[in-house]
């Protein structure tokens, strides 16, 4: 009865290993979209200070030109946190791969221990 108690309980992951593998997979497309967001506020940031410079030029008065520097503040914020994701992104994809690959190989090894152990 213990054991169908303990098989019933539901874990967010079954093992560490199709965690990582999940993880794995994903990771491309995590970066990816860091990249993306990036270049798209970069361009955005580099509009928005455009405007600002010829805020005259395009009468937008007292208002928007407090608006258009608080998108530009924003923008900044999302550049620089954008930034240090794709940098966390990047030296943890090493440490994970790095894991990966140990695990793989500590598994093979697992594999030929326990052949040998049958012959």
């Amino acid at each position: 009865m213990a054991k169908e108690n303990h098989e019933d309980k539901q874990y967010p992951v079954r093992s560490l290993h199709d965690f990582l593998f999940e993880l794995d997979k994903e990771w491309t497309k995590f970066r990816n979209g860091t990249l993306i967001g990036l270049a798209s506020s970069a361009i955005l940031f580099i509009v928005v200070v455009w405007l600002i410079l010829r805020t005259h030029h395009f009468g937008l008065g007292f208002v928007g030109f407090i608006l258009l520097i608080l998108a530009a503040v924003v923008l900044g914020y999302s550049i620089y946190a954008m930034v240090a994701q794709y940098r966390f992104l990047n030296k943890w994809e090493r440490r994970i791969g790095l894991l990966l690959h140990t695990e793989e190989q500590m598994l093979s090894e697992k594999l030929d221990e326990n052949k040998a152990d049958k012959a």
